[in-house]
Formats: C-alpha cells, structure tokens, sequence
C-alpha cells in the first residue's frame, strides 16, 4: 500500500449544488451534521492503509484547505501525508486546471518520485465506504493497466451515469455515457446471473455505472497524461483506454452517492436519520475521519426528536419539535420551533453574550433559529440568524426561484444561504 499515491479530486465549479458552493468547494460542502464530503474519501484511504494522498484544489478552496489542514495531521515517525496541490502557475504551466486529467497532468512531478508503482484517482465529493485493498487485490489478479469501480444499477438510472460493457472475464470492452434509448441500453446492458456469479448481489440490476475511481498502473498514466491533452480521465481517458489498453472491472456492492445536486445532497442526508439507513455512519473498522472540534455535548431541554441527527454542541430549547432532520454543530434552536425534513448546517462559533444584546438592539435576530419558526424540505446553511416566528416553507411547491439574499429554491427544495438573515416573521413568498 505504500506504493500507491492517492489523487483526490476537489471539483469545479460545483455549480449544481449552487449556492451551497457559494463560498466553499463542492468536497468542503458539510454532510451529516458534523463532516465535510471531502473526509469520506480520505477516511476510505486511511482506513484501507493508504497515506500518500494529494488533493487537487481549484475553485473556493480556502475553507477546504483549512479543513484538511486543522484534521489530517499525521507524526512524524511515519511517511504519511495528506498534500493539497492548489492550482498554480509554473513555467510548465500558465493555466488553471482544464479538467481532471488536466489537473494531474500539471502535477505529473508527483508521480515521478520513486516507489510509486499504483496510482488511485478519487473523487472529493461521493458518499461510500470502500476498502481500496480490495479494488488493489483485482487490478493485479487480472493483471490489468487500469482498473475502475463499477456498481450495478437498474436500466431506468442508467440515463444519468456511464456505462459499462464487460466480456466473461471482466475486462471493459465498451462504454457509453448516459445511454438515453433501449437500442442504447441493450448495447450496454450486463446478465445479472454474471454479476451473481462474481459474489455481488444484482437484484435485477442489469446495468453496471461508473462510480469514477480509478486505478492506474503508474508508467500508464504517465504515458497517457505525456503523449496525450485529454483533460478529463470520464470522457476521454478512461473511453480511450479501453480501446488501447487492459481495462478490468472492480465491482462493488454497497452504498454510493454521487453528490452532485442539490436534490442528491439533501436527499442522502436525510436517509442518515432514518432507523436503517443505507450508509451507516458508525463503523468498528472503517470510521470516517473529521475535524476534532472539542465541543460540549448537545443540550436538549424538553424537546421532541423523532428520527433525527443531532451533532454537538447545539442548544434545543423547549417545546421544539424536530422530526426527520440533520442538526449541525452549534445548532441554537428556540422554543417552540419546528423542523421537519430538513438539513440545518448550525454554526461555525458561538456568540458572546454582548454581541447577542447588540445584536437585538440594532433589530438583529441572534445566530440561530428564533422562537416559533417553522422549517420544512429546507437546507439552512452555517451561519444564519433566523428570527422569532419565521416561516420557511414552500407551500406553494414551486419547482425553483432566482436567488435572493434570503434564499432560493432548488429542485423544490428551499436552500437558505450561508451568513443569511431572516428578520422577525419573515416568509417565504
């Protein structure tokens, strides 16, 4: 395992999750109530024995860097490291990353340095548990060039993800993104008595998707990153590969989410409150890793919570009803308040008590959520200062809305900005 170097891949422009991107990358994006999307993959390579991981870094990044910074520090009796490669200009290179392949090939210097037989490509902002070893373990049994994730699906998702087609032997023989027709599917479509036979339950799945990890023989990706400009490893790299070179499948039966929209997003976090969610957060041998904040546990005085996350540090005062929600760090919930299917992203710093009465002297509603406020299939970003009696909820189910300063609606769902303020009996109209 010390012979892998891991490329983790921070994204672009996140514009499908926007405005939670506003001011952060997509893997920066908090999940769950006290992680960042970007500690699933890091936490999937620790816990698989990889430490020589690089993050690649463009857009919004700051807080992405300061998040691995403060969490992923390692000793110094080890060689571990997590290394983040922000875009930059060199002689090489006067350009900002043009994609994914082009983002590791103005870093290729890294790949180059002794001991480096494998080369693991990841993506910053997915939601599954995976042990790499395995995924090594099949790249070399089939003694293949390049290996990549794949999990079954059934026909009707296929139009949103790439496709594979397989020969006997698991070796990638085509692929085809986003198939939209039968003819296409048909093309594509794998026997699940096949993927049975390979000890992965199909379930009537008959299509296997992309999960886009790749594992790369290192002097492979050198030559296809030197001799080659593709840019982007999903639709130029991996497509020619397959046409050149030994592709081998690595099938995975587990969850996978691919948080790339803001109904995506909202909708995996709430599976995480339900009695048997489909990721489960705790985990005796695969733990997910974040930042050690040392906050006091959660107050809850006289509330009722039904199927929901709480993380620590908030405050839920009585009468409050919370019901199927996420509630993040340094969550200030007021009386009588009601949440129901919604993701509260809390708070990054408590307010001193002075600057609450200076809050409430200029007519400022307090960090937090006010007295009487009513949030329903709501995301509510860090930060927000939400009056007593407001009401967020799309009662009208509006499909979307521009943005304001107070919010927007996406995919039906109301998504309150970062740093937003919501005064005393706003509504959403």
């Amino acid at each position: 395992m010390k012979r892998v170097a891991t490329f983790v891949l921070g994204g672009g422009r996140g514009t499908r999750l926007f405005p939670l991107t506003k001011f952060r990358s997509k893997p920066a994006v908090p999940v769950a109530g006290k992680y960042r999307l970007i500690d699933i993959p890091l936490s999937n390579c620790l816990n698989s024995g990889l430490n020589r991981i690089y993050v690649l870094t463009q857009f919004n990044s700051v807080s992405l860097h300061r998040h691995i910074r403060r969490t992923y520090i390692f000793d110094g009796f080890g060689d571990g490291f997590v290394e983040i490669l922000a875009a930059e200009q060199t002689i090489a290179s006067t350009d900002w990353y043009q994609g994914t392949a082009d983002a590791v090939r103005q870093n290729l210097r890294y790949l180059q340095q002794p001991g480096i037989d494998y080369v693991l490509i990841l993506s910053g902002d997915q939601l599954y548990r995976m042990d790499y070893r395995d995924m090594i373990a099949s790249h070399e049994s089939a003694g293949a060039d390049v290996t990549i994730a794949a999990v079954p699906v059934f026909s009707q998702e296929a139009s949103e993800l790439g496709i594979m087609r397989l020969d006997e032997s698991g070796r990638v023989v085509g692929f085809l993104e986003k198939p939209q027709t039968e003819r296409e599917l048909d093309h594509v479509r794998t026997d699940p008595g096949w993927i049975e036979a390979q000890g992965v339950a199909a379930a009537g799945r008959d299509c296997l998707a992309s999960m886009g990890i790749y594992l790369f023989n290192r002097d492979t990706l050198l030559d296809v990153l030197v001799k080659t400009d593709y840019q982007d490893f999903g639709k130029e790299v991996f497509p020619a590969s397959i046409r050149s070179r030994h592709v081998q499948v690595h099938l995975f039966d587990g969850y996978w989410e691919d948080i790339g929209t803001i109904k995506s997003f909202f909708e995996a976090n709430l599976q995480l409150t339900t009695a048997d969610p489909p990721f489960e957060l705790s985990s005796v041998d695969a733990p997910i890793y974040s930042r050690a904040r040392f906050l006091p546990p959660s107050r809850i005085e006289g509330a009722t919570i039904r199927d929901s996350l709480i993380a620590d540090g908030c405050t839920i005062e009585e009468g409050a009803v919370i019901e199927n929600s996420v509630i993040g760090l340094r969550c200030l919930i007021g009386r009588d308040v009601h949440v129901r299917n919604s993701v509260l992203m809390g708070n990054d710093f408590y307010e001193a008590p002075e600057d609450i009465a200076a809050d409430k002297s200029c007519g400022f509603p307090p960090l937090g959520v006010g007295p009487g406020a009513h949030i329903e299939r709501a995301i509510i970003d860090k930060n927000c200062r939400i009056g007593h009696n407001v009401r967020i909820v799309n009662d009208r189910d509006v499909e979307s809305t521009v943005e304001t300063e107070q919010g927007m609606i996406r995919d039906g769902i109301v998504v309150v900005p970062k740093g937003a303020t919501l005064p005393d009996g706003w509504s959403l109209r």
